[in-house]
C-alpha cells in the first residue's frame, strides 16, 4: 500500500501540471504520513540531499556555461566547425553538429547548448534554403552530447545519487567517446537526409582558414582543456575546476574577446541562479523520494523481479534502456537520475555492470528523452528558436532518433566504449 501511496500521488500531481520538485515532496510527504513516520522526515531528507559539497559544482559550471553563451564563444566555434566540415553534403547541419561537440564540452548543457548554437546556425540555414525541420532536428539531437562531454554536470548529480562512491572524473571521461560516436552518428544521419533532399554542397576554403580561425577560437576552446585535465590528473577537484572555469571563463569573454559587458554578465548570473535553484530544489525533493525507496526495500525488490525475468545481463540492460526511454518522455532529466539511479544501479550491480558505464548509459538515455514528447525540454527549445511547431519537428525526426538509438546501443553492450579512457588513468 506504501508504494500505492508513493507512486500514486507522484503519478496525480504530475498528470494536473504540478512542478517536479513538488509532486517529489508532497508523494514523500503523504507516504511519511501513512507510515506513521514524523513529516520531517521528508525536510531533514531534502536538506541533507542538498547539503553535498560536490553539489557545489553545479552552479559554478552553469554559471561558466551561460558566461560562454553571451560571451561570443559560440560563434567562433561555429566558424571552427565550418571551416572542417562545411563542405560535406548539408554542410550546414555538419556544422550545427560539430559545433555542438566543441561548445558542449565548455557549456555542459544540453539546453544552452540548443538555445545557443540553435540561435546562430537555424536563421543561417533557413537563408541558405536549408528547412527548418531540418535544422531544428539537428540542433535538438546533437544538443544531447553536452551531457556526455566534460563538464557535464548531470555527470555531478549521477555520482552523488549513487551515493557520492563513483568518480567523478572518471565519469567525465567515460563520456567522451561515446559523445564523440554520437556526434559522428549524427552526422551520418544529417548527411543521410540533405543528400535525400539534395542539399547544396559547399567549397573547402582550406588550410590556412582553418588554422586562423581555430586560434581565434582557441581560448574558448583552452577551457577544455583546463577543466578535463585538472580534475583527471588530480590537480584540483570538479568544485575547484567548476570556479577555476568562472574566472577563465569571465577572463576569456572580457579581457581577450571583449564581448561581454556588464549587462550580459547581470544576465548570465541571473539566469544561473535560476537554473540552480531549480536544479537543487529537484535535487533535494528527490532525495526524500529516493530514501522512502530505499526504506521500502524497492531496489532490492526489483532485482529480484529481474533475476525471475532473466538471468542474461543483456536482457536486463535492454529491460532497463526500455524503462528509462519511456520514463524520460514524461520527466526531466535531473530529477530522473536522482529518482532511478537508486533503483537501477543496483540491478545493474548485481549483474555485473560498472557503475561508471551504467552512468554513461544513464546520462545518454535520459538524454535522449530530452528530445521525444511530451516533455522534451530541449526539443521545446530548439523549437522555439526554429519558430515551427513540435509536431513539424517530430514528424521528420526518425533519422536523428536512430542515430541516437544506435549509439545507445553500442554503449550498452560495448563496455570497452565508456571504460577505455578512464582505464588509461589508473
Amino acid at each position: 500500500m506504501e508504494l500505492w501511496i508513493l507512486f500514486g500521488t507522484f503519478i496525480f500531481l504530475l498528470l494536473i501540471g504540478t512542478p517536479v520538485a513538488f509532486c517529489l515532496g508532497a508523494a514523500s510527504l503523504a507516504t511519511i504520513i501513512y507510515l506513521g513516520l514524523p513529516p520531517v522526515v521528508v525536510f531533514q531528507r531534502l536538506n541533507s540531499g542538498v547539503s553535498v559539497f560536490a553539489l557545489m559544482a553545479i552552479p559554478f559550471f552553469i554559471f561558466a556555461g551561460e558566461l560562454m553563451v553571451r560571451g561570443d564563444i559560440a560563434r567562433r566555434l561555429i566558424a571552427v566547425a565550418g571551416s572542417l566540415v562545411g563542405h560535406f553534403r548539408g554542410g550546414l547541419g555538419q556544422v550545427n553538429i560539430s559545433a555542438s561537440l566543441l561548445f558542449g564540452g565548455i557549456s555542459g548543457s544540453a539546453a544552452a547548448d540548443a538555445s545557443a548554437i540553435g540561435g546562430l546556425m537555424i536563421p543561417q540555414m533557413k537563408e541558405r534554403g536549408y528547412d527548418a525541420d531540418y535544422g531544428v532536428n539537428i540542433t535538438v539531437t546533437s544538443a544531447i552530447i553536452a551531457l556526455l562531454i566534460p563538464p557535464s554536470h548531470n555527470m555531478i548529480i549521477y555520482s552523488i545519487a549513487a551515493g557520492g562512491r563513483i568518480s567523478i572524473a572518471d565519469l567525465f571521461t567515460a563520456g567522451i567517446l561515446p559523445g564523440i560516436i554520437l556526434g559522428i552518428s549524427l552526422m551520418i544521419a544529417a548527411w543521410w537526409v540533405a543528400k535525400k533532399r539534395d542539399y547544396p554542397l559547399d567549397t573547402f576554403k582550406g588550410w590556412g582558414v582553418v588554422q586562423r580561425l581555430f586560434i581565434n577560437a582557441f581560448p574558448g576552446l583552452l577551457l577544455i582543456g583546463i577543466i578535463f585535465g585538472g580534475v583527471r590528473s588530480g590537480v584540483f577537484t570538479a568544485s575547484e575546476s567548476s570556479c577555476i572555469a568562472v574566472v577563465y571563463a569571465i577572463f576569456v569573454t572580457v579581457l581577450i574577446y571583449r564581448f561581454l559587458d556588464w549587462k550580459g554578465f547581470v544576465e548570465a548570473g541571473m539566469a544561473a541562479v535560476r537554473t540552480t535553484a531549480m536544479v537543487l530544489l529537484v535535487i533535494g525533493s528527490a532525495a526524500s523520494f529516493g530514501w522512502l525507496l530505499a526504506y521500502l526495500h524497492v531496489p532490492a525488490s526489483l532485482v529480484e523481479v529481474m533475476r525471475n525475468v532473466s538471468d542474461d545481463p543483456l536482457v536486463i540492460m535492454l529491460l532497463i534502456n526500455v524503462a528509462l526511454l519511456i520514463l524520460g518522455t514524461f520527466m526531466d532529466m535531473s530529477p530522473l537520475i536522482v529518482i532511478t539511479t537508486p533503483i537501477f544501479l543496483p540491478v545493474a550491480l548485481a549483474f555485473g555492470v560498472d557503475p561508471v558505464h551504467f552512468g554513461v548509459i544513464l546520462i545518454l538515455n535520459l538524454g535522449i528523452g530530452l528530445c521525444t514528447p511530451p516533455v522534451g525540454s530541449v526539443l521545446f527549445v530548439g523549437c522555439a528558436v526554429g519558430k515551427i511547431t513540435v509536431w513539424e519537428a517530430v514528424r521528420t525526426i526518425g533519422p536523428f532518433y536512430f542515430a541516437a538509438f544506435a549509439t545507445l546501443i553500442l554503449v550498452t553492450y560495448i563496455p570497452a566504449l565508456s571504460l577505455a579512457i578512464p582505464a588509461l588513468f589508473h
